[in-house]
């Protein structure tokens, strides 16, 4: 990471790649409208870049069938203090409320076709994050003086089983590259993936009791930069959930069988991995909890 630590701008300067959970059947239930979520975050992106003028957003939809990437400060001329005369917004973020649109769109015609009832109502959170570090990946290839980057998750949909395995992929990236990911959990039940993320690669987990104060929770807690969160209190974590969620049956587990292969995780003894087919032999079972205990513990991964 010499190299990429040479291409930085000052300590204070960053680059936040938002994933924004826009899940249709989330919102569908909760007491806050999407509607209210929205401009809390928009004028929390506002100050974000208001911070320092070489501060860079990213926002990165994330659906229940797709993601995509909605908002790069980068591509938009003219700052963000230019107003487009409607309600205040800033002129720059008319974009991406129209591309969210087009993308809420399209998710829930995706939803439609599929069969949902055999599935969490969870979102697509290993693919935003796959395409946020892609994106981060691509700018420390860039050769240009780059800022400090960092993922900041906005999650409201529970966690998906099926999506263990690449979830984790991605936590263990971001850890190789230095990237903390930070998450703001606003659902009812608890997320595991986002408890890990932010434990294992040294950023902010918090899940607000308010939401009608998220803007607040935001600004104070989420847009400090990684220079200056070595001077102010931020929230601790307390009891990391670190519990697997086996793909058998799709639930959170202390013990289970991991198929040395592709990693997939069952809390029942099969004699064939239902995810790439490997035949299991005695040598090829192994205690899930003890696996990621090594995981943990191992300077390599």
């Amino acid at each position: 990471m010499a190299s990429v630590t040479s291409k930085l701008y000052s300590d204070d300067v960053s680059l936040l790649v938002l994933l924004l959970d826009t899940n249709p059947f989330y919102w569908s239930t909760t007491s806050i409208k999407f509607s209210q979520f929205l401009s809390h975050v928009l004028a929390f992106l506002n100050a974000v870049l208001g911070l320092n003028q070489l501060n860079q957003v990213v926002v990165i939809a994330t659906g229940y069938s797709s993601c995509d990437y909605i908002y790069d400060s980068s591509l938009t001329p003219n700052g963000h203090f230019e107003s487009n005369g409607t309600a205040g917004m800033p002129a720059i973020f008319s974009s991406l409320l129209k591309k969210l649109d087009d993308f809420s769109a399209k998710d829930e015609e995706l939803c439609k076709e599929e069969d949902h009832e055999k599935r969490i109502a969870s979102s697509l959170l290993s693919g935003s994050l796959s395409m946020a570090l892609c994106y981060i990946q691509r700018v420390f290839r860039s050769g240009h003086l780059h800022p400090q980057p960092r993922i900041l998750c906005l999650q409201g949909s529970p966690d998906g089983p099926e999506q263990y395995v690449a979830v984790m992929n991605s936590i263990f990236s971001a850890q190789r590259l230095m990237v903390p990911i930070d998450s703001c959990y606003i659902g009812t039940q608890n997320s595991a993936f986002l408890q890990q993320a932010s434990y294992i690669t040294g950023g902010v987990h918090h899940s607000p009791k308010q939401l009608d104060g998220l803007f607040q929770y935001l600004t104070t807690i989420f847009a400090t930069d990684l220079y200056t969160r070595g001077f102010v209190q931020l929230p601790k974590p307390v009891g990391v959930d670190f519990r697997a969620s086996c793909f058998c049956h799709k639930k959170t587990i202390d013990m289970g069988y991991i198929c040395s292969v592709c990693l997939s995780i069952f809390c029942e003894h099969h004699k064939k991995c239902s995810t790439c087919g490997s035949v299991f032999g005695q040598s090829k079972l192994d205690d899930a909890s003890s696996v990621a205990n090594k995981k943990r513990k191992s300077p390599d991964t």
